[in-house]
C-alpha cells in the first residue's frame, strides 16, 4: 500500500449502497464486519475523505408514494448512523463541508438519491430531499419514470417537458444531475437541458464492456466537454463481458445454490466457480475514461454493497482503494493526475455546480 502523496489526496467515492445493510443482523457501521464492503474501519484503511451513501429503493416494486416514504426512511437511517460517530463521520452538503471534514480528521458522508422515481414526479418532493441533504439525483434507475427513460427499458425514451423542469430545478438547487442508469436518449437530453456539468455516479466504459449501463466514447467526451465527471463503477459484470457471461451461465445452472446458506453463500459459491476479474480490468476502464475524456473527467463510483460482492480481485472492499492509486502510478499517471481521479475532479465539479446554483437560487 503506497503512502506517496497521501497527505494531499482527497479520496471520494460517489456511490456506496451501504445503507441497505443498516439494520441487518450482524452489521454495524462502526466495526469491521464479516458482511458488506464498507464500514468505518475499512473507510479509514482505504483513505477515504468522503463517500456518497446511496438512497435506493426498487423502481418496480413500489408505488410513487411508497418510494418517497422509503427514501425518507433511508435518509433518516443515514443521518442516525452518522450521528453515532461524531468523532469520525459528519454529514456534509457541499464541497466546503467535505474540505472542513477532512481538516477535522472526519470522513464526510453525503447523500445521493438513486432514482427519479423517489420524487414521485413532484418538484416539491425534490426540494425536500435537497433540504435533507441530497446532493445528486440519478434521473432513473431500472425502469422508466413518467418523465425520463432508463437503460433498463427497451424503449430508449428521452426527457419529457417535466423531465427538463427536473433538470432545471436540480441546476437551481445545486444538486448534481446523475446520468448513470439513464437511457441513451435521456442521457443526451439531460446534457442538452443542464446549464452546469453533469456526472455519472457509477458507470464504466461501453467500449471495453458492451453493457447498456456503460457510456460510449461519444458520451464520455460529451460529459467531459461540459466539465463533468464519469465515476467508474467497480461491478465486475460492467467491467468484463467474459465474467458477466460466465456468472450468468453459472446462475442458470445453479438456481438453488446458496438457498440454505443465504444470499452470501450463493455469492461465495459463484465467485469460487467463475473467479474474479483482475484489478487491471478496473484500471483499464479508469484509464480509458481518462484517455477519451481527459484525466479531469475520471473519478471513482464503486457501487460497494450494491453488486452482490462481484468485484475485481484486489478490490474486495473499500479498504483496498489505495491499490487504484498504486495501479495508476504503475501505468504512468503522475501524482497530480492520480489525485484528480481519486477525488479532486469530484470536488471541482461539485464546486462548479454549487457556483451555478449560487447564481440562480434565492431562498429555494
Amino acid at each position: 500500500m503506497s503512502s506517496r502523496g497521501d497527505a494531499g489526496r482527497h479520496v471520494i467515492d460517489l456511490h456506496c449502497d451501504t445503507p441497505m445493510l443498516f439494520g441487518q443482523p450482524g452489521y454495524d457501521l462502526g466495526v469491521r464486519n464479516e458482511i458488506g464492503e464498507v464500514d468505518l474501519p475499512r473507510l479509514r484503511e482505504g483513505g477515504l475523505t468522503a463517500a456518497f451513501f446511496s438512497v435506493y429503493t426498487s423502481a418496480t416494486r413500489n408505488s410513487g408514494l411508497q418510494a418517497v416514504k422509503r427514501a425518507l426512511e433511508i435518509i433518516d437511517a443515514v443521518r442516525t448512523e452518522v450521528a453515532r460517530f461524531p468523532r469520525d463521520l459528519t454529514l456534509a452538503r457541499s464541497s466546503s463541508e467535505i474540505e472542513a471534514a477532512r481538516q477535522a480528521g472526519r470522513i464526510a458522508i453525503l447523500l445521493g438519491v438513486e432514482g427519479g422515481h423517489m420524487i414521485d414526479s413532484s418538484l416539491a418532493v425534490l426540494r425536500t430531499l435537497w433540504r435533507l441533504g441530497t446532493r445528486y439525483l440519478t434521473l432513473t434507475h431500472s425502469a422508466d419514470t413518467p418523465w425520463a427513460g432508463s437503460s433498463g427499458s427497451d424503449e430508449d425514451r428521452g426527457l419529457s417537458e417535466f423531465g427538463r423542469e427536473v433538470v432545471a430545478e436540480l441546476n437551481r438547487l445545486g444538486v448534481m444531475v446523475d446520468i448513470s442508469h439513464t437511457s441513451d436518449r435521456t442521457f443526451w437530453d439531460a446534457l442538452e437541458a443542464s446549464t452546469v456539468p453533469v456526472i455519472a455516479s457509477h458507470s464504466s466504459a461501453r467500449a471495453l464492456c458492451p453493457h447498456k449501463r456503460n457510456l460510449t466514447d461519444d458520451m464520455i467526451r460529451a460529459v467531459a466537454d461540459r466539465g463533468g465527471v464519469i465515476h467508474v463503477n467497480y461491478y465486475a459484470r460492467f467491467l468484463d463481458a467474459g465474467f458477466a457471461a460466465r456468472a450468468a451461465e453459472w446462475d442458470s445452472a445453479h438456481p438453488d445454490a446458496g438457498r440454505d446458506g443465504g444470499f452470501g453463500a450463493r455469492t461465495a459459491a459463484r465467485l469460487a466457480a467463475v473467479g474474479r476479474p483482475p484489478l487491471g480490468i478496473l484500471l483499464d476502464h479508469i484509464e480509458h475514461v481518462a484517455k477519451v475524456g481527459g484525466v479531469e473527467s475520471a473519478g471513482l463510483g464503486s457501487d460497494f454493497d450494491g453488486v452482490d460482492g462481484e468485484l475485481p480481485a484486489g478490490m474486495e472492499d473499500v479498504s483496498k482503494v489505495p491499490a487504484i492509486a498504486d495501479g495508476l502510478a504503475a501505468r504512468g499517471f503522475s501524482e497530480p493526475d492520480i489525485e484528480k481521479v481519486l477525488g479532486r475532479n469530484t470536488l471541482r465539479v461539485l464546486r462548479d455546480i454549487e457556483s451555478g446554483a449560487e447564481n440562480q437560487t434565492d431562498s429555494a
